[in-house]
């Protein structure tokens, strides 16, 4: 393999090696086949443009043009005319999945789904990566400088997914540039080694290239195992602490990716997926599973701030403010997660008392979330959790006193300026209510009411702008009433903060329920003193608004009661109820009484590579280059069979004529690919002179070219042709002379278009020529039969005639 050869297919290899630290961005990755595809549609288009010969830029150029065509064709092929055509249509296609792309990065956290735009980006970005590596590494042959576009998709990668995994993406990425570094010294220090020691074998490495091994490999080693040793404030390869893929730095704080953007992704998510299932010993319409709470609102969004964790204790500590005289109940809940579920929080009700769980855990006391630490996943667990059911009354929530200065201090108030629209509506809607209670169940009632609607096509910001529009047009979705009625909390003096987590689940049997993506959901928690943080329901259609915020309700008994209640055997049931609980969720799922199982439908997708697009994309290619390397092949398989396999080598037996002959047309016809024509009309003598001068062979060339000339007229001319020696190693001789002599363009050519093809293409011409004599002769022939009869009537007929006049005279 030459060196030029080397260093594309390790060129294309670093690449792909880097591609793997942008697999966690999307799921499911399937795109990184489209990428790899391309990567070797960017290998294989320089490759082949580098054998034209092309100026540099020239190369690259056509090398780009090639791979953002086989990107359309892979990821647009429907829009292209009969599939192979780009036209506008197509730059329309493009155009809407730029922005769709765009839409998605600002809405879905990561991992985003996998959709069309987002992997259009990720396999273009890799396709544009790869054609900037193999042009700086193979044609400008700056391998070293080809390590920038690999740093630039490493950081991307690494960055976007908050460095989680980062020290394996960084092995594979230096591994990768390592080996192109390594292919492309190997040429430069095996020349050395030549030089200093000797000829040497071939392609064998000299001491310098081992050392260069061992560098690499100490750089890489040492790169990969000293941040693990050396404090450098987070920035290592390894970090030593976090919550995984966006864990925290510093004193173990709780830091993550924006909850609402997961809540709106999958609320959008085209298939309702089965996420976690639990059963539970309490009442399950009323059973809300936190995952987090967003506690600042600066105007712009409800945002989580960070707060100091711990290790999750095996008891949780008291619930704050929650005083003895609120009736309660412990409820134990069981919980399975599916593998679908891909967040670094746990869910739980609220507020937990413990939770019996194994892996790597965290626990925020402010908020009582339960994290992930130290990459640990949540997929495919199971966990149990006893928690409390507050059951406090509503004349219990009027007398509540005033809450504690440091709960208003970081729970309440508004930012400066903040709109008028939306305080004058609280202002409006809580008229005449004297206590915070009152104040908060009048919000919840009046959200609820058939003034606004539930929508999820519409903006999702939370910001007071988008405030002030829900109120305009009451229509949004979880986030827009649960931000806005916190937002009006703060205003009436009320502490609150937005919940984020899961409404309640659809049962699928007696004591089994099933939480999905379209059940991710968001309330506002209100903070009452002697009780705590109270949640409230005022998203219409979707939840329960919680015992509390309705007049008739009572304490609930509770559930570790002998005598179930008939609401709870209702609820275990699984059947039709007339509950009111089963009329709201009938409200939310459409479903109550519906005793069939939710099924989850997942729709085919034939691969890409599969489509009728990409099929034919990939015949033409193989065509084209089947065409492009029809006569370099044909070229190479005329040479061996002139030669000969051991024909002309030394102690072969002797040549026969044909075999002289045919290593003289193989010493005119490679002189005719380098760019010196036959003459038929010279002899053999002449023509190697003519080959001397035109090729400046020198006198070992000369000479082996004269040696296959003087065989090739005794050939020729002789009576007595004596011992034919071996001629291989005369014509591969004076070939290489005349090669070394030509330029790279013409060598090039000689190679991808040999010249000498002509001779096929006069073989054929001749072929038909003979064909169509013959086909001439044979219908001659034919016609000739066919008139015989005929013409022997013509000749007796005039025969006849001749007689007649003769008679006459």
């Amino acid at each position: 393999m030459t060196t030029r050869a080397k260093l594309t297919l390790f060129a294309a290899l670093a690449t792909a090696l880097a591609t793997f630290c942008l697999t966690p961005l999307l799921h499911p990755a399937g795109w990184i086949g489209q990428g790899f595809f391309l990567i070797i549609v960017a290998a294989g288009a320089g490759a082949g443009l580098r054998r034209l010969a092309l100026p540099r830029a020239l190369t690259v150029l056509a090398q780009l043009l090639v791979v953002v065509y086989a990107l359309l064709v892979t990821s647009l092929g429907s829009s292209l005319a009969y599939g192979v055509l780009p036209g506008t249509r197509t730059a329309q296609a493009v155009s809407q999945l730029l922005t769709d792309a765009g839409n998605d990065i600002n809405e879905y956290a990561i991992p985003a789904p996998s959709t069309h735009g987002l992997q259009f980006v990720l396999a273009g970005s890799v396709a544009l990566i790869a054609v900037a590596v193999d042009a700086l590494a193979v044609t400008f042959r700056r391998a070293a400088v080809a390590g920038l576009p690999l740093l630039a998709l490493y950081s991307v990668g690494t960055g976007l997914t908050g460095g989680g995994g980062a020290w394996f993406w960084f092995l594979l990425a230096a591994t990768g540039y390592l080996l192109l570094l390594f292919a492309e010294g190997q040429d430069r220090l095996s020349r050395w080694g030549r030089v200093f020691h000797g000829s040497g074998a071939q392609g064998t490495p000299g001491p310098l290239s081992h050392s260069g091994h061992r560098i690499g490999l100490l750089a890489l080693v040492c790169a990969l195992v000293l941040p693990v040793f050396v404090p450098n404030g987070g920035l290592g390869l390894i970090d030593g602490g976090g919550f995984g893929g966006s864990g925290g730095k510093g004193n173990g704080g709780v830091t993550s990716l924006d909850p609402v953007v997961n809540l709106t992704r999958n609320l959008n998510h085209p298939s309702d997926t089965p996420l976690f299932n639990f059963t539970t010993t309490g009442d399950a319409s009323q059973q809300y599973m936190r995952i987090a709470t967003l506690d600042t609102f600066d105007g712009a969004n409800w945002t989580a701030s960070k707060q100091p964790a711990q290790a999750l204790p095996s008891v949780l500590p008291p619930v704050e403010g929650l005083a003895d005289s609120v009736p309660r109940s412990s409820v134990q809940t069981q919980v399975a997660v599916t593998d679908k579920l891909d967040t670094q929080w746990l869910p739980l009700p609220y507020p937990a008392e413990r939770v019996m769980v194994r892996g790597n855990w965290r626990f925020e006391p402010s908020s009582r979330e339960v994290v992930a630490d130290k990459g640990q996943k949540i997929a495919g667990i199971s966990y149990q959790v006893v928690s409390t059911d507050l059951q406090p009354t509503p004349e219990q929530l009027r007398k509540a006193g005033p809450p504690p200065p440091d709960v208003i201090t970081r729970y309440g108030g508004l930012p400066s300026a903040f709109p008028p629209q939306i305080t004058s509506a609280a202002t409006r809607q809580t008229a005449g209510k004297l206590t915070a209670y009152d104040k908060a169940v009048a919000l919840q009632d009046w959200f609820t009411s058939s003034e606004f609607h539930y929508q999820l096509q519409v903006d999702p910001s939370t910001d007071s702008n988008a405030m002030v529009r829900f109120l305009t047009d009451r229509t949004g979705f979880c986030v827009h009433f649960a931000g806005t009625m916190a937002a009006m909390a703060r205003y009436l003096g009320i502490p609150s903060r937005v919940a984020i987590g899961f409404a309640p689940g659809k049962p699928v049997s007696d004591t089994q329920y099933l939480e999905r993506s379209e059940d991710y959901h968001a309330w506002p928690e209100l903070y009452f003193a002697g009780t705590g943080w109270l949640r409230f329901e005022p998203t219409p259609s979707r939840g329960s608004p919680p015992p509390y915020t309705r007049e008739q309700a009572a304490p609930a008994p509770s559930a570790s009661s002998a005598a179930p209640s008939g609401s709870a055997s209702a609820m275990a049931s699984g059947g039709p109820s007339a509950s009111s609980s089963c009329v709201v969720r009938a409200h939310q799922l459409d479903d109550c009484g519906n005793d069939k199982p939710a099924v989850i439908v997942t729709p085919h997708h034939t691969p890409w590579f599969l489509t009728w697009q990409a099929l034919t994309t990939f015949a033409v290619t193989l065509l084209l280059v089947g065409a492009l390397l029809a006569p370099m092949l044909w070229r190479l398989r005329l040479r061996r069979r002139r030669l000969g396999a051991g024909r002309h080598l030394p102690g072969a037996p002797e040549l026969s004529d044909e075999q002289v002959l045919a290593a003289w047309e193989e010493l005119i016809d490679s002189a005719w690919d380098l760019g010196i024509p036959p003459d038929d009309a010279a002899t053999p003598r002449r023509t190697v002179q003519r080959l001397a001068e035109a090729g400046r062979l020198d006198a070992t060339a000369q000479a082996a070219a004269g040696r296959v000339a003087l065989a090739t007229e005794r050939v020729l001319y002789a009576r007595d042709l004596g011992p034919q020696s071996p001629l291989g190693a005369d014509v591969r001789l004076t070939t290489e002379a005349l090669r070394g002599a030509a330029g790279r363009r013409t060598r090039a050519r000689a190679t991808l278009l040999p010249a000498s093809t002509a001779r096929l293409r006069r073989r054929w011409a001749d072929r038909l020529a003979a064909r169509r004599d013959r086909l001439a002769e044979a219908s001659a022939r034919a016609t000739a039969r066919a008139t015989a009869p005929l013409r022997r009537l013509l000749e007796s007929l005039g025969r006849l005639g001749h007689l007649g006049r003769r008679k006459q005279d």
